[in-house]
């Protein structure tokens, strides 16, 4: 929030010089190409927020782009956050969510010489900019699922599987559908029957309490593989997970960690469904050098290597690892649940 008042100030110095002359587009080209994101968790969460600033900060390196970040911002600030990159001279707004889709194609007909790139954003979303200068970034939802749901079908002993979102967004509803269909498919092929416990939001991406909360009710109802998309939410429930397995005297409940690798931050995470956002956010970067951005969806999947899994842990055993494996090589080679 420190960062979106020195942004604001700094927005009013610009509408002061535009006043003694129009330098704005001088100093652009003095600049150089600068991409800005903004993110209503924290980069600091050890889950979305984190790894989709890290995914921007990769990508702008390889390019030789500069880089800002707003971070922690609340739903009535997205607009304002973004018109003050805006009216700095930002080259391209990078939105990590579904969530920002409105205050973006808002900005994005205000501002119809920047680049937006909106991840998560739905397949017809470009469509909607009037003037074509926004791109989707959207990895496949339902693989993502996958990737989660096969491990989970696998390692569950209860057969009763929690799943906790930040928002009840189409992209997240994909992910459950996903974790929901692979670890039932996989489960029954290991003789067992899998439930997807009812699945709670949090209607936040920020509120690391409400994920212990959550986490904890799962777990009373018998969820023993848990998967996520809710950021600092999740973190929150990795925490309860763990909590619960020491007072157990074992690992006995897992989590399994989105959208970066995160195997070693918290005892309860077997593994991980990664993300490259990176990749898609090069290409974005790309076309604006090259001046064809816009107007486009740039998808993420197994097949293209946008989409993969984490390192496994030891608390997976061998034979489960080997079969977890050759399933996630049937996802790639386009033969899973046929």
């Amino acid at each position: 929030m420190k960062k979106l008042i020195a942004l604001l100030l700094a927005l009013t110095m610009v509408f002061s010089m535009a006043a003694c002359g129009d330098t704005a587009d001088t100093d652009k080209k003095a600049d150089g190409y600068k991409v800005a994101m903004i993110c209503d968790s924290s980069i600091n969460d050890g889950g979305w927020g984190a790894a989709c600033y890290n995914a921007m900060v990769a990508a702008a390196e390889k390019k030789g782009w500069s880089y800002e970040v707003t971070d922690s911002i609340s739903q009535d600030a997205y607009y304002d956050s973004i018109v003050a990159y805006c009216a700095l001279g930002y080259s391209m707004i990078y939105a990590p969510g579904n969530q920002y889709t409105d205050a973006v194609l808002q900005a994005a007909e205000e501002y119809p010489d920047i680049a937006f790139a909106l991840l998560n954003g739905a397949a017809d979303t470009p469509a909607k900019a009037k003037n074509g200068n926004v791109s989707s970034l959207l990895p496949n939802a339902q693989q993502i699922g996958w990737i989660a749901g096969a491990l989970a079908g696998l390692m569950t002993e209860t057969g009763k599987l929690g799943f906790i979102g930040g928002m009840e967004l189409d992209t997240t509803k994909g992910k459950i559908a996903g974790y929901e269909e692979a670890a039932k498919f996989v489960a029954e092929k290991e003789g067992k029957t899998v439930e997807l416990l009812n699945v709670p939001y949090a209607n936040s991406f920020s509120d690391a309490p409400k994920g212990k909360e959550f986490a904890t009710e799962l777990i009373a109802q018998g969820a023993d593989v848990f998967f996520g998309d809710a950021s600092a939410v999740d973190s929150g429930a990795r925490e309860a997970i763990d909590a619960a397995n020491a007072a157990a005297g074992e690992i006995k409940i897992y989590d399994i960690g989105q959208p970066a690798d995160i195997l070693g931050q918290n005892e309860c995470v077997i593994c991980s469904q990664v993300t490259d956002n990176s990749a898609m956010i090069v290409n974005s970067m790309e076309a604006v050098e090259a001046g064809t951005f816009g107007g486009e969806t740039l998808y993420g999947t197994l097949q293209n290597g946008a989409l993969s899994a984490g390192k496994i842990s030891e608390l997976v055993p061998a034979e489960i690892q080997e079969k977890y494996n050759a399933y996630l090589q049937e996802m790639i080679d386009g033969t899973f649940m046929k």
